[in-house]
C-alpha cells in the first residue's frame, strides 16, 4: 500500500478558524475553532478538503472506503485498464493459515482464467467478474476536514478491519504533519478519552502512533 498526500487547502487551519471565527464576530479565529469544536460545531471543518493518492488497496478495502460518501473518489477502470499479472493483497491470517498454498492457486487459476477470456474476446467489463477481491487498485480520494475526522474516528480504531485501519493511519499520519491544528485530536474515540464500541478492544491507541 501506498499513500500520498497530493494536495489540501492552502493555510486549511486558517481557513477553518476563519470560518468559526465569522459564526460569532470574533477577533480571535483560533479560540473560535477551539470553542466550536468542543461545542461539536464542526461544519467550520467543511471549508478546508484534502485529496490522497492510494496505491495498492483490494478491492475488499475499497468497497469500505467508498461507504464513506461525503468523499470524492476517482478509481482506476477495471473496463479500460487491463489486470497485468497484479499483485495480490492476501491478508497474514491466510499467509500463515494451512489455506495460503490454496488460496494463492485458487486466486492464480482465476486471473488466468481472466487473461484467456480476455484472449477469446470477452470484453473486459465482463470478463473481471471472475477476478478475486484481492486484486489491487489505485485511487485518488478527497475528503473534507469534518469527513476525515469522523472517518479516523471509524477506521483507526483497533476494532476495523486491517487494511483500512493501515489506509486510515497513513491518511491521519499525513493529516497530523500538515494541519496539526485541525487534526491534534483526531483518530477513534480511544485517543479523546473514552471507547464508543460497546465492547472495548482492551489496547487503546495512542496519538503518538500517527507522529512517527
Amino acid at each position: 500500500m501506498k499513500v500520498e498526500l497530493i494536495a489540501y487547502t492552502p493555510t486549511a487551519a486558517g481557513v477553518c478558524c476563519d470560518a468559526a471565527a465569522i459564526c460569532t464576530a470574533s477577533d480571535n479565529g483560533y479560540r473560535s475553532l477551539q470553542h466550536s469544536l468542543a461545542s461539536g460545531h464542526e461544519s467550520v471543518l467543511e471549508h478546508a478538503v484534502f485529496t490522497f493518492r492510494v496505491e495498492g488497496i483490494s478491492r475488499v478495502t475499497l468497497a469500505q472506503l467508498t461507504r464513506h460518501r461525503l468523499a470524492s473518489f476517482s478509481v482506476q477502470s477495471q473496463r479500460y485498464v487491463k489486470l497485468d499479472n497484479p499483485e495480490l493483497v492476501i491478508p497474514e491470517s491466510i499467509r500463515n493459515s494451512s489455506f495460503f498454498a490454496e488460496a494463492q492457486s485458487s486466486m492464480r487459476y482465476m486471473l488466468n482464467l481472466y487473461e484467456r477470456m480476455m484472449e477469446a474476446g470477452i470484453p473486459a467489463e465482463d470478463a473481471r467478474y471472475v477476478t478475486p477481491q484481492a486484486v489491487p487498485t489505485s485511487l485518488i480520494v478527497t475528503m473534507n476536514v469534518r469527513e476525515l475526522r469522523h472517518f479516523f474516528s471509524l477506521r483507526c480504531c483497533n476494532r476495523a478491519q486491517w487494511e483500512i485501519r493501515q489506509l486510515a493511519d497513513e491518511m491521519l499520519k499525513l493529516c497530523r504533519k500538515a494541519a496539526p491544528t485541525l487534526f491534534e485530536n483526531a483518530g477513534p474515540g480511544c485517543v479523546q478519552g473514552g471507547c464508543p464500541e460497546k465492547k472495548s478492544c482492551g489496547h487503546p491507541r495512542s496519538k503518538a502512533e500517527w507522529d512517527k
